[in-house]
């Protein structure tokens, strides 16, 4: 691999709820794992996630097999609870992690008010979806964008062509009815919040369709919210 194809080279990440998620996605190639923290603060809050103290061995682990790791920041937080955050980012960033991945703007400001040298990423719960988006995220000190998961790959070719920012996209996962990030279905039928870490699966649950008052057989069709999964595998080397 000449340094051109190596810096072109795409990296490739992995999710971890746990530290079992974490040393299988090393052993299985992962370029970065990213996960949350077990007190919040995160878009996976049912998941086991890790504790602050364990994150410098857990960095300590990841850097000594070359694999990055990044934390995920990425729920909106309320005025009450930007002292918490605050330090939380603070531990963060003593442990070595290599970027913060957030969806509120606000904590992007705080990040980088006081610990400038922390690498910030853009949640794809931002739901950036132009290069305008890119541009303002750009302002805020933001690094790399993860785009919007309903992007089609025409869409993405369109932003790279213009943009500079390090661009992310998910080639596998769950897809949401509503834009990520945007969702309110959960909270108003659920009443858990998606964009606090929270979803209650509200778009997976069996429906009934009404028309104009009257009951729609659709025989054994019932999951009308719930959308198939995302399978991008093919599309990968158009991507890369």
């Amino acid at each position: 691999m000449n340094n051109e194809q190596a810096a072109m080279r795409a990296e490739l990440l992995a999710p971890a709820g746990d530290m079992d998620c974490i040393r299988a996605a090393v052993e299985n190639g992962a370029d970065a794992v990213y996960f949350g923290l077990e007190h919040g603060f995160n878009a996976r809050a049912r998941a086991t996630n890790m504790s602050v103290d364990r994150l410098p061995e857990i960095v300590d682990y990841l850097h000594r097999r070359g694999v990055r790791g990044y934390l995920t920041f990425n729920t909106l937080v309320f005025a009450d609870e930007l002292p918490a955050a605050e330090a939380t980012i603070r531990a963060v960033a003593a442990s070595g992690i290599d970027a913060l991945l957030v969806q509120d703007l606000g904590v992007a400001r705080l990040i980088r008010a006081i610990c400038p040298q922390l690498a910030i990423h853009a949640s794809t719960q931002m739901t950036l979806t132009s290069s305008q988006c890119i541009e303002a995220a750009e302002r805020l000190g933001i690094e790399r964008v993860v785009l919007a998961r309903e992007l089609s790959i025409d869409e993405i070719r369109k932003i790279r062509n213009q943009t500079s920012m390090a661009l992310e996209v998910f080639v596998h996962g769950a897809l949401c009815v509503a834009y990520s990030g945007q969702c309110l279905t959960s909270e108003s039928l659920g009443g858990r919040s998606a964009n606090r870490g929270q979803c209650a699966q509200a778009c997976r649950l069996a429906y009934d369709l009404v028309c104009d008052g009257k009951d729609v057989d659709l025989e054994r069709v019932r999951y009308l919210l719930s959308p198939q999964d995302l399978a991008a595998y093919e599309l990968t080397p158009e991507l890369v």
